[in-house]
């Protein structure tokens, strides 16, 4: 279900490490390509993906939009790009945004929540943390209606861990997605986290059993396996106390950066050259 674009390139950032030789693969023109390179340029195309989980030819294809990417970074420095005014210019733009960001993330690292806060924050709002129903399958996906029921027939018969061996032997040889390569495990998940013929068909399941037909969806064809369902449920504290206190620690950050802009406005002279007026705040 994953989809990498070339375009993305321009938005990947490099981040400097010191190496094993082992974290290095590839070299261009002695430039070394890393998998911490790798791991970047899938995180921002995929978030939810790893490039150790990704097939071959998904790690072959990463490469090669990492390879090309140094090529382009080469040519342009040769044909003189980063000497040019405009360059400059937006590299100046660059720290400006770099220095606000990092500023803004001093002030969120600075927020502090105690458990005592958080606790009275969940305690007056239990209503708020239910669990909703939930499903935990595996999936194989195949480009072609007779490529999934082909499978299906071959598997039907079996059962219980029998049916559950093979499925997720099928699934890391067979499967379209990157899921394949972890059993088609696709964790647990919401019926609205799915497209919706998914969700129907896995919610129409007995826990230990799969589709007897191929799904459509856009992505193609699945088969499902379904581990286990649960009904919706409340939340422990321990299970949301992370999840509220990152909240808490938002809001505590909205409101001192809406304390100090306002405080640096009342501060500033503001001239706005787009009133006819040249009005000074």
């Amino acid at each position: 279900m994953l989809k990498f674009a070339k375009t993305s390139l321009v938005a990947i950032a490099i981040t400097a490490t010191s190496l094993a030789a082992s974290d290095i693969l590839v070299t261009v023109n002695g430039k070394n390509i890393t998998k911490q390179d790798a791991e970047v340029f899938v995180s921002a195309t995929a978030p939810n993906a790893h490039f150790s989980q990704l097939s071959k030819s998904q790690q072959d294809m990463i490469k090669e939009r990492l390879i090309e990417k140094v090529l382009f970074m080469q040519l342009a420095q040769e044909e003189g790009i980063d000497k040019k005014p405009e360059f400059a210019m937006n590299m100046e733009k660059i720290k400006e945004e770099l220095l606000v960001n990092m500023w803004m993330k001093a002030q969120m690292d600075n927020a502090v929540v105690s458990d005592s806060e958080a606790k009275e924050f969940y305690d007056k709002n239990t209503e708020k943390f239910i669990q909703e129903d939930s499903a935990h399958a595996r999936h194989i996906l195949l480009k072609t209606e007779k490529e999934a029921q082909d499978i299906i027939n071959e598997i039907k018969n079996l059962k219980d861990d029998a049916l559950k061996a093979k499925f997720i032997e099928l699934a890391k040889t067979k499967s379209a997605d990157p899921a394949g390569s972890n059993g088609g495990d696709l964790g647990t998940f919401t019926k609205e986290q799915m497209v919706p013929e998914f969700s129907k068909a896995v919610w129409e399941l007995e826990a230990g059993k799969m589709t007897m037909k191929p799904v459509k969806t856009q992505f193609g064809y699945h088969i499902i396996y379904l581990e286990e369902k649960s009904d919706a449920k409340p939340m422990s504290y321990e299970e949301v106390k992370d999840k509220i206190i990152a909240s808490l620690k938002q809001q505590q950050f909205n409101n001192k950066i809406t304390e100090v802009v306002k405080e640096l406005k009342g501060k500033a002279k503001i001239v706005d050259l787009s009133n006819e007026s040249n009005t000074t705040k």
